[in-house]
């Protein structure tokens, strides 16, 4: 297979230690789809940042407060109508999070650097140095705050005192996918999925690795067409954990043990959604499909977004909403793929995850950084 590598998906070279920026912008992006609006999106409010720019930068909610960042250097915190409750200058070039639990909050930067603030008044608790760029946002579990370096190491922090807990590290991958791998937690297990195709179970308490499941294998002629990475973030549902690989399946195993339960070859390069009954996410074309998450079967496929270069999809009551590369959220029934609204919010793009708020609403963040708080009505 031959692989189009967009500009959207920039590699990581563990030889040279940089990143790799296709020039050709790939397939011309679909036309907006023409459909009768059966809702409206509405803006509730919008709050104005610096550029997000290339980082992979997303907002988060917690305790009812949106965090934000931008990737010059500031982290800000709005309240649920908007209103912006502190904002605090933090190193530069910033590159993972925001995270929050709602005591504490979490960004990373491309220089390696680990900050955790106090969420009630934006104070810094303390930094530490990773060793490596952190591109995912971090996991707060416990009494600790676990982080992904680079693309073959998790760390696990103190959230109390910055001290180092434990670290994981695997071979380092000659390539891998420029895009944000997230972790997941149940329990006591930690679950990661790392380049290569694999999905591991590690202890929460000491990263210890419990099992490891491969959920594609590599394949081609060349180190390109050989990636297969883990995208986005596990999901864990019921006693199964789904995952999505880049240029190779979207799978479920066994949580307790790692063994398939099922797998279909789709390439993705955002990640996967999930609801009690569907696992949702858009192919490497931008192609959206919704599978059975019992069994993997198919239900429905939506392709007029293709190549719009989507964003991860997000549950917003009993619709899915993507965002795109022109700057429009798209939303979509759930059961049936039909599309229910558009709106477009910002000229600049989107690329960030958007991250669902309540009574059918969603933070969007755009590529210059504003941030769009939009609620779904019926028409």
């Amino acid at each position: 297979m031959k692989l189009r590598v967009l500009a959207a998906l920039a590699l990581s070279s563990s030889l040279s230690g940089c990143f790799l920026w296709s020039s050709d912008p790939g397939p011309k992006p679909s036309p907006l789809p023409v459909f009768k609006q059966a809702g409206e999106l509405r803006e509730q409010w919008t709050a104005s940042l610096p550029e997000i720019g290339d980082s992979l930068l997303s907002p988060t909610l917690s305790g009812g407060s949106v965090y934000a960042a931008a990737r010059k250097g500031q982290l800000a915190r709005f309240d649920a109508a908007g209103r912006e409750v502190w904002r605090v200058k933090t190193v530069p070039r910033l590159s993972g999070g925001v995270a929050s639990d709602g005591n504490v909050v979490v960004v990373t930067s491309s220089d390696g650097e680990l900050l955790v603030y106090e969420a009630d008044k934006g104070g810094l608790r303390w930094k530490t140095t990773v060793g490596g760029e952190v591109l995912a946002s971090p996991l707060i579990a416990e009494d600790m705050v676990v982080v992904r370096i680079g693309d073959n190491q998790l760390a696990a922090y103190g959230v109390s005192d910055g001290k180092r807990r434990w670290v994981y590290q695997r071979a380092q991958a000659s390539l891998a996918l420029r895009a944000p791998v997230g972790l997941a937690r149940s329990g006591d297990v930690l679950f990661a999925g790392f380049p290569g195709g694999k999905l591991l179970a590690l202890s929460l308490a000491s990263g210890v690795q419990r099992w490891e499941a491969t959920i594609a294998q590599p394949k081609g002629s060349n180190e390109i067409e050989r990636m297969a990475d883990v995208v986005g973030d596990p999901l864990v549902r019921g006693d199964q954990v789904c995952v999505a690989a880049f240029q190779g399946r979207v799978a479920c195993v066994d949580r307790s043990n790692g063994s398939l339960r099922w797998a279909r070859d789709f390439s993705s390069a955002s990640g996967i959604a999930a609801d009690a009954g569907s696992l949702y996410f858009a192919d490497a074309g931008d192609t959206l499909y919704a599978l059975d998450l019992a069994s993997g079967a198919s239900q429905w496929k939506q392709d007029k977004l293709a190549y719009r270069r989507l964003t991860r999809p997000v549950l917003v009551g009993d619709k899915l909403a993507v965002a795109d590369i022109q700057g429009y959220v798209h939303v979509i029934e759930a059961r049936s793929g039909e599309f229910v609204a558009s709106r477009r919010v910002d000229s600049s793009g989107v690329r960030a995850l958007m991250q669902t708020l309540p009574n059918d609403g969603m933070a969007v963040q755009a590529i210059d950084g504003d941030l769009y708080a939009l609620s779904l009505r019926k028409q």
